[in-house]
């Protein structure tokens, strides 16, 4: 029977390939989550994550494994979270996703907001992936995902813009366009983009991952991934490079990766979305707090 730090240590450091994020997470040590993990592989007797100096990737095994405890282990949290909730008085909860760290600090202190004006509610931040948030709002996971624009599904409304940034272009630090000190969309010819893996609408792709520059020259398609660690490590080892907002810079900084502002993009929006069959009060309710907290910090990146 797994512990549990044994069970977070695994998941979180399979979603972050990363041994020294994975312990700020878990506040503990690098060391320590590098003792867990090691104890578990003595136990199931096979390594469950390829390591190098830069980044740790899933084995076989491994990715198998954390298949399997993923849903067990938030089939336990919202148990758990079930509970706590009828302790202390709270008769409903709101799940709100975000995909990215800024959206995920606006979405706490937005849900700290909701909950003193909502006696009785409790809104439960999540984060999610950008390769299936869409499909997880669609499921019910979440009732509510700050995605970034454009955004047009016919299935869903979208709400006020909450904050907006600064594109930028991620590239490998080795790369010649590293040297720059910016970047226009025509630069896009000369580096391979990487892909997001799964079905997104053309619209997202053609803005995000564009096939043609603005001048009609192609873009070389590069490897898929699935999470933005994923896209860095890719990124990182000069694998492709891909367009994400200016937060990248200030969030997820990495000696192998630069990130490079365009002179000639549009601003990077984002804003809230859900299902047009699941629009209630408490959820313009939510949008109400969201807005009044990023119109207090102005929450805006610029690179």
């Amino acid at each position: 029977m797994l512990e549990r730090l044994e069970l977070e240590a695994f998941l979180t450091l399979a979603e972050e390939l990363h041994f020294g994020r994975t312990a700020e997470r878990l506040h503990v040590t690098t060391a320590r989550i590098s003792q867990i993990i090691k104890k578990l592989e003595r136990r199931i007797g096979t390594p469950l994550f390829e390591r190098s100096s830069r980044h740790a990737g899933l084995t076989k095994a491994g990715q198998q494994l954390h298949d399997d405890l993923r849903p067990a282990y938030d089939q336990l949290e919202a148990a758990l979270e079930k509970a706590t909730n009828a302790a202390r008085g709270v008769h409903r909860v709101l799940q709100v996703g975000f995909l990215g760290a800024a959206a995920g600090q606006l979405m706490v202190q937005a849900a700290r907001l909701f909950d003193r004006r909502h006696p009785g509610w409790r809104v439960r931040p999540r984060e999610l992936q950008i390769v299936d948030g869409l499909e997880r709002l669609r499921a019910g996971d979440v009732d509510l995902l700050v995605v970034s624009l454009p955004h047009n599904e016919p299935d869903m409304v979208t709400g006020p813009v909450l904050f907006s940034e600064t594109r930028v272009l991620g590239v490998s630090s080795r790369h010649p366009l590293a040297r720059r000190d910016r970047v226009s969309l025509e630069d896009l010819a000369s580096v391979k983009m990487l892909q997001v893996a799964g079905a997104f609408p053309d619209y997202w792709r053609a803005d995000r991952t564009p096939s043609l520059t603005p001048d009609g020259r192609p873009v070389e398609p590069g490897p898929q991934f699935e999470t933005l660690q994923e896209a860095l490590a890719l990124i990182d080892a000069g694998e492709g490079a891909f367009v994400m907002g200016a937060q990248v810079s200030r969030f997820y900084a990495r000696p192998g990766v630069v990130y490079l502002p365009f002179s000639d993009a549009p601003l990077l929006e984002w804003a809230p979305t859900w299902l047009v069959t699941n629009t209630t009060p408490q959820l313009h309710a939510f949008n109400q707090a969201a807005q009044d907290v990023a119109t207090r910090v102005h929450l805006a990146m610029r690179g």
